[in-house]
């Protein structure tokens, strides 16, 4: 059984009539007559049965007609949604981002590329993750674009800086450091410490930068964005380094700028090499970063 066959039936069941069915499918009767045999010898029973000079469906052919009209409906969706899928002016995005970028930069990002490129039909789906589930993601096929830290040895991952970003303490407003205009990360460690989770990029960014210095930290909680480990700070249950993002500003916490050790944090956009990416994909891609793809 094959897709040109389910059309031929599709179109007898119609039309009843060989004749005007193999005119209307531009093939020759008798072609189109062995086709259908072959597909009532495939089902063991007959579709069609002759009246006269004519030909009417069959209870059987009925039952089939429903079955084949809904399959040949949902392929013929599937066409026109990867037409869309594919095509530069109407085609989807499917982008995943660590936690830091979802209040600003991402919104901000795609409205900034829908009017730059005048692509208003493109649409996105957005996903929030830590940076192993965005690779994961990236690698299983289920974003075409993450927004991460990066990675080490992942050979089939392109990774494009695109943002600096500076780290910061963060303490409570009336904690003994509050007054201080910076700070060197060895002054704190004695105190409670907020960490981001160790399985995120940040987490053993942060952890490197106390190893750097000869630190043991006094890590009592671990959370994986910004938002948890500030409202941790603010009620007193440690002290944190963060990004220096706008979102720390929205609670009771100062941020001290870090003098030693000295570090900026890159955020990468990522795609898999060597794959094809759908034409929205690359402009999108562009837009951050000209590529000849």
């Amino acid at each position: 059984m094959n897709l040109n066959q389910l059309y031929y039936f599709k179109t007898v069941a119609k039309l009843e009539h060989y004749g005007k069915a193999s005119e209307v499918l531009n093939i020759s009767q008798p072609s189109l007559s062995y086709a259908i045999s072959s597909l009532e010898d495939e089902l063991g029973t007959y579709l069609f049965e002759k009246q006269g000079r004519n030909i009417v469906i069959t209870k059987y052919g009925k039952v089939f007609l429903k079955y084949v009209e809904d399959s040949l409906e949902q392929l013929e969706l599937g066409k026109k949604k990867i037409k869309q899928l594919t095509n530069a002016a109407y085609g989807q995005i499917d982008i995943s981002f660590i936690y830091t970028l979802a209040p600003d930069f991402i919104p901000k990002t795609v409205r900034n590329f829908l009017n730059v490129s005048e692509n208003k039909d493109i649409t996105f789906t957005f996903n929030q993750g830590i940076t192993s589930e965005i690779i994961t993601g990236l690698k299983e096929e289920k974003y075409d674009v993450g927004f991460c830290s990066y990675v080490k040895d992942e050979s089939d991952i392109e990774f494009i800086p695109i943002i600096e970003q500076e780290l910061v303490a963060i303490v409570p407003t009336d904690h003994e450091l509050v007054n201080r205009t910076s700070i060197d990360l060895s002054e704190i460690a004695n105190f409670p410490i907020i960490t981001y989770s160790r399985n995120t990029g940040l987490g053993q960014v942060t952890l490197d930068l106390f190893e750097r210095i000869n630190v043991s930290p006094n890590i009592v909680y671990e959370a994986e964005e910004e938002s948890a480990i500030a409202g941790l700070v603010s009620h007193n249950f440690g002290i944190a380094i963060v990004e220096n993002i706008p979102l720390i500003k929205q609670f009771d916490v100062k941020s001290i700028p870090i003098s030693n050790p000295k570090y900026k944090r890159h955020i990468y956009l990522a795609y898999v090499k060597n794959k094809f990416l759908p034409p929205a994909v690359r402009k999108f891609i562009n837009f951050f970063h000209p590529i000849h793809f």
